[in-house]
């Protein structure tokens, strides 16, 4: 962690919605008139897409059908723990963007499923944003999590998970359902062995729940909308927590335990902006008085 130079991570997997929690932290950060310096998991993979579709061509020919981005050995997590130590420590470090489609590719001038030239950080960026795959991971030798001054896991429940990939990946990346099936399948010990327990880590969880039926995600016509679901906000340290306030704020919503409130699907981004904004400005102000 950082007085001078904090960084933000939000942590989920892959159609778990952490895009529309980044989405909620750009406005803050445009309202508040802060420069966030932003690092995309997908930056850190270790193998280009058609170096990964090799490489897990070769872990099958292996025996081994579980070959995923969740997994520590494709991603470069010592330098990723390296980019926020030194984030932190000085403000620079190297970043380097994948580039996901044609329109990413005509304007980096980079093949869709590649990535750009590594580059220095540009000076000046008020705290450093990381959205990805594992923004609080932790094992014997890397803490990425430790360097994180406020970590945030974005963790809806399983079936609704995979519905949302299951409709992303269908209809922006065109992949078969069985395709996506597969992926989810190869995914899933990677997934409990290294994406859960980055958020029993975490200093804020949100978790949306479905008020309709999703018993069988994989016939769901449609993503569940937020209006059919509530969400669980599982704050780690609730001293400080104006909860009355907050309560007050959000209609409809209540406390199931002391550190947690439940509220109606279409509210998570007020309660992100009730929640974080205090937050993020008491990291500005003790960087100023640094």
């Amino acid at each position: 962690m950082s007085i001078k130079h904090p960084i933000i991570a939000v942590t989920g997997s892959s159609g778990a919605g952490t895009t529309t929690v980044m989405q909620s932290f750009q406005h803050i950060f445009r309202r508040e008139g802060i420069k966030a310096q932003v690092v995309e998991g997908d930056s850190f993979h270790r193998y280009n897409r058609l170096e990964m579709r090799a490489k897990m061509k070769e872990a099958e020919a292996g025996g081994n059908k579980h070959y995923s981005h969740f997994g520590p050995y494709s991603n470069l997590l010592q330098e990723l723990e390296t980019l926020f130590r030194g984030y932190g420590e000085t403000s620079r470090g190297r970043v380097r963007k994948y580039v996901h489609d044609a329109g990413e590719a005509a304007e980096h001038g980079v093949d869709p499923g590649c990535f750009t030239e590594w580059k220095d950080i540009e000076p000046g960026s008020d705290l450093m944003f990381y959205e990805g795959l594992h923004g609080g991971y932790v094992d014997e030798k890397i803490n990425v999590a430790r360097h994180v001054d406020l970590l945030v896991g974005v963790v809806p429940i399983i079936n609704l998970e995979w519905i949302q990939k299951l409709h992303r990946d269908k209809k922006t990346r065109g992949y078969s359902q069985e395709a996506v099936v597969d992926t989810i399948l190869r995914r899933m010990p990677d997934y409990v062995k290294h994406i859960c327990p980055q958020f029993g880590v975490t200093h804020v969880n949100f978790q949306r729940v479905p008020t309709v039926d999703t018993s069988n995600p994989f016939i769901a016509r449609d993503i569940p909308s937020a209006d059919e679901s509530m969400v669980i906000i599982r704050l780690a340290d609730p001293k400080g927590i104006d909860f009355p306030y907050l309560l007050s704020m959000l209609h409809d919503s209540w406390m199931t335990r002391p550190n947690t409130i439940v509220c109606p699907g279409g509210k998570m981004g007020l309660a992100m902006q009730l929640i974080f904004t205090p937050m993020i400005l008491r990291l500005m102000d003790r960087k100023r008085r640094a």
